[in-house]
């Protein structure tokens, strides 16, 4: 399969190699070349334009915000136009549902498949091509694209024709860890006050009632402290927990909890925690609480 990648940022860059390893022939584009740099000898063809990439069967962008995508798919209005009719373009960025909703609306009008395809998982998964892949958009569009999600992820969930459906599960379930960073963190302080190590407790907690991926990959960098590098810098963090405040305010629904992190996340920026680990937002908790840093 002839598959395109636009965007090789911490996520973009593995799972461009991952589908070379997967026996796709890969097109990659980058608006910063040097991030390209040293692929065209591991057997990726590196393009100068994004028009190049997106003429194979599918073109995958990894962008980081609603900005960058606007930038590259609707700000040049002959973008869209130019894919290739045969070419599905799967967006996997984390993106409003008002940018998802205007991107699928493009491509409708333009005739050019679109499907939106966040992921769930951090570099390290991307990297082990572990990814769990959330789909949404029409299936026949999702089917063509399966061998290429095989080759970068260890699941795909379909869950809709509105590619729009694939956005809010990635925002809520984004907003879903931050409340699981936001407990732990809170968990913590509580427990470090009583001298109790948070490492006993991360054990005891993901052995018996929370088992879960979320609960052990966070709450191990919370107890460790291991806020740099950043796996997800705080910055994107705030913007995800804003764009569930976002949808959730389009359909009059609140959201206390959100509103917290929200807040605590803007405090985060505010102390200079934004080249860490959106993870640190328990650093500011424990700040809160009177106890020094660990190291």
């Amino acid at each position: 399969m002839d598959v395109g990648v636009i965007g090789l940022g911490a996520m973009g860059l593995p799972v461009a190699r991952n589908l070379l390893k997967g026996g796709h022939r890969v097109t990659v584009y980058n608006r910063t070349l040097g991030r390209a740099e040293g692929l065209a000898a591991e057997g990726i063809h590196v393009v100068e334009s994004p028009y190049a990439a997106g003429q194979g069967d599918v073109l995958i962008s990894l962008l980081s915000d609603d900005r960058a995508v606007e930038a590259v798919f609707l700000n040049d209005d002959q973008f869209i136009p130019s894919l290739a009719p045969k070419t599905v373009h799967v967006s996997m960025a984390t993106i409003s549902a008002a940018m998802g909703a205007r991107l699928y609306e493009a491509h409708s009008e333009a005739g050019r498949q679109y499907v939106s395809a966040p992921v769930f998982g951090r570099p390290d998964a991307a990297a082990a091509a572990k990814l769990f892949i959330v789909a949404a958009g029409d299936k026949a569009a999702v089917d063509q694209c399966a061998p290429a999600f095989e080759s970068i992820g260890q699941r795909t969930f379909y869950v809709g024709d509105n590619p729009v459906m694939a956005n809010l599960v990635k925002i809520m379930g984004n907003f879903m860890i931050a409340s699981t960073i936001e407990t732990f963190g809170e968990a913590y302080a509580t427990l470090r006050k009583y001298d109790v190590e948070p490492g006993a407790f991360l054990e005891i907690m993901t052995n018996t009632l929370f088992g879960g991926t979320a609960h052990k990959n966070y709450g191990a960098i919370i107890a460790e402290e291991r806020f740099s590098p950043p796996g997800f810098k705080m910055p994107l963090g705030l913007k995800d927990v804003n764009l569930a405040l976002e949808a959730a305010a389009a359909k009059s629904v609140p959201m206390p909890t959100a509103s917290l992190i929200h807040d605590q996340l803007t405090s985060a920026m505010a102390r200079g925690y934004g080249e860490m680990d959106w993870a640190a937002l328990a650093q500011v908790i424990a700040e809160n609480a009177g106890l020094p840093k660990k190291s």
